[in-house]
């Protein structure tokens, strides 16, 4: 065991947060093990992570100057004491497997020799690959173990053979650890402690990384406060603390806003590990951030004496939201209005005054549609069970009201109820059947008198048929006058 105090300069630098300065002070080790805390504390990483790190780093190191291919180099680092101990660990294995090793590793050096031969002479021969044969593929198809098994190879670097394992100590056995103790140098020189400090660096951002993806993926579908850090194009950048989130468009509520400084409250939708690190995506027309709204602002709510039942939201304009209870002593609807209209004003002012409609939830599909369609007064609603459809009969005068601005208001109560809904005047059907006979008359009326002029057609003719006649006996009767 040696000491590796003068590495521990080239270890922690100010990238961590600890000055060089205050390691060179100390007297003891007992301020390198206040920077490795320190280290814990900003980046919020476990301490023993951290140990993990400079271990795997001083390995790294120790590879690079003295260690060989061959060789597991492992390390133990004691950061109280500030020694540590090399080691090269391996996995005990059958003779066979490195019997084998021996055999190919033989082959190799011949085929090797053979090319450089062929080669010096100015000949190129191709080299033919062993063939295998139908029989056994055959057999390793049928058990897959044996295969397992067949794949299985000798590795020098974490492989030793049992034979070998046994000259250093009788006792072990196959699948036993040995550990060969390895000399430690003080000096590792400016190359392997530069190399030291960049896995250092590499391991402390992979453990920072996943300590702020567990951090957010356990509060997902919880409302956060975050500050507007910036905007660019169409996406805004949320600051949470640890963290930078994500709010893309789809998620942002038409009309609003958004400047760097401005503190907002946000929904966690999901968190997510990409190659830079954690992604967040946060949201703000996410239709649950208003029942944690409501959770938050209700404390009959968030104590479980009021249940919410459904929400409907189309994002900075109105939303429908369905309340129960089973208190008779508790008004469900005024618990959410609150006194002078308080804890709702609350809400609304931090959706950025959309229109918000609390409504009472009820078993009766009737009701509770007839309740969703608030504030029209319905008169009368029949429904079908099975196919999920109302038919709700209003006044003239309320029909536009039932309907809403582009049909915002039964849409939502479409989706609140979860039924397909249609608006229809009362009286309708009368005024129809009205409108029909009427318009029977008036064809009828059309056809007596299209009828009429077909009718007087032959008494016409006959008229003057008779006339003509009149005047032919008179011209008669003219013309016997004037022979006479």
């Amino acid at each position: 065991m040696t000491s590796v105090h003068d590495l521990n300069t080239s270890f922690f630098t100010p990238k961590f947060g600890i000055t060089i300065k205050n390691i060179n002070m100390a007297k003891g080790q007992n301020d390198v093990v206040d920077a490795i805390r320190q280290i814990c504390e900003e980046k919020n990483i476990a301490y023993e992570s951290v140990i993990e790190t400079v271990e795997a780093a001083i390995s790294v190191a120790y590879r690079k100057d003295y260690g060989e291919k061959t060789q597991n180099i492992k390390v133990n680092y004691d950061a109280e004491s500030g020694k540590m101990k090399v080691f090269d660990l391996k996995e005990v294995v059958e003779d066979t497997l490195y019997e084998e090793f021996l055999k190919e590793e033989e082959e190799r050096q011949k085929r090797a020799e053979e090319i450089e031969k062929n080669k010096a002479a100015g000949k190129e021969e191709e080299i033919k690959k062993p063939e295998i044969k139908k029989e056994e593929i055959k057999k390793v198809s049928k058990d897959s173990n044996e295969e397992e098994e067949e794949i299985i190879k000798f590795n020098p670097k974490t492989m030793m053979a049992l034979s070998q394992a046994k000259e250093i100590k009788k006792s072990y056995k196959i699948g036993d650890e040995v550990k060969i103790d390895l000399p430690v140098k003080e000096d590792f020189g400016r190359v392997a402690a530069q190399t030291a400090k960049q896995v250092i660096v590499q391991k402390i951002r992979e453990a920072e990384r996943e300590v702020v993806f567990q951090e957010y993926k356990d509060k997902e579908g919880e409302i956060l406060v975050g500050t507007v850090q910036r905007v660019e194009g169409k996406t805004v950048l949320v600051d949470l603390g640890h963290t930078t989130a994500v709010m893309p468009p789809m998620e942002q509520v038409y009309g609003e806003t958004y400047s760097p400084g401005q503190r907002i409250k946000v929904y966690l939708v999901s968190t997510s590990i990409e190659n830079r690190g954690p992604e967040v995506l946060v949201s703000r027309a996410h239709s649950d951030i208003l029942e944690k709204l409501f959770m938050t602002e209700v404390p009959e709510i968030n104590s479980g004496l009021i249940e919410i039942k459904a929400v409907a939201r189309e994002a900075g304009q109105r939303s429908k939201i369905a309340v129960f209870t089973d208190d008779e002593n508790i008004d469900p609807i005024g618990s959410c209005v609150g006194q002078r209209g308080a804890r709702i004003q609350t809400i609304i002012n931090e959706l950025g005054g959309e229109k918000v409609d609390i409504i009472e939830w009820d078993e009766k599909p009737e009701k509770f549609i007839e309740n969703a369609l608030s504030p029209a007064k319905v008169i009368n609603i029949e429904v079908n069970e099975k196919e999920q459809t109302a038919k709700v009969f209003v006044e003239e005068d309320q029909l536009s009201l039932a309907i809403g601005k582009s049909g915002q208001n039964v849409r939502l109560a479409a989706k609140l109820t979860g039924w397909k809904i249609d608006i229809l005047e009362e009286g309708a059907p009368a005024k129809k059947k009205e409108k029909k006979d009427d318009k029977k008359e008036d064809k009828e009326d059309n056809k007596e008198k299209s009828e009429e002029p077909r009718k007087d057609k032959p008494a016409k003719k006959e008229t003057k048929k008779k006339a003509k006649k009149e005047e032919k006996k008179e011209d008669k009767k003219e013309e016997k006058k004037s022979k006479k």
